[in-house]
């Protein structure tokens, strides 16, 4: 893969920072663009009845673009932050990856430990996303390191 397009997901934890550096070292070896997926969802805890009337001045996209831009800023150097494309949706998360990388070489995400247990199972959005993929997906686990 050369000069294409690595997608990766976002959640603001740590195994997503992790995720963020691992594809940032990718595409620097790759010379692919790197895009960061942020999803929102409205809270499902009202059932489907009853449905409270929203505010109209509510916003949920600011503090997600908020969120992202932290999560990049933190993971990543300031040059390799600035060159990330932040995108932020209203939906499923895992939905949103795999819909931003129709077109895309990669999808990184990361994966959330659950103890020596439960460690090789994948977390909701990493099992979706593996399964609906139209192209190669790398679960990262553990820390990665970036330099420069």
């Amino acid at each position: 893969m050369t000069d294409g397009t690595i997608v990766v997901g976002v959640d603001g934890s740590i195994a997503a920072q992790q995720a963020l550096r691992w594809a940032a070292l990718q595409a620097e070896l790759t010379g692919a663009s790197l895009v960061a997926v942020m999803a929102w969802e409205l809270p499902g805890a009202f059932g489907w009845a009853d449905v409270p009337e929203l505010p109209d001045d509510l916003d949920l996209e600011g503090p997600a673009s908020r969120a992202l831009a932290e999560a990049v800023d933190d993971a990543l150097p300031p040059a390799k932050a600035a060159a990330v494309e932040q995108v932020v949706v209203a939906g499923n998360p895992a939905q949103a990856i795999l819909d931003r990388a129709e077109t895309a070489d990669l999808i990184v995400v990361g994966v959330r430990g659950h103890g020596t247990f439960r460690a090789p199972l994948l977390g909701s959005v990493s099992h979706t996303v593996t399964l609906h993929a139209t192209c190669p997906v790398v679960v990262v686990r553990g820390v990665t390191e970036v330099t420069g």
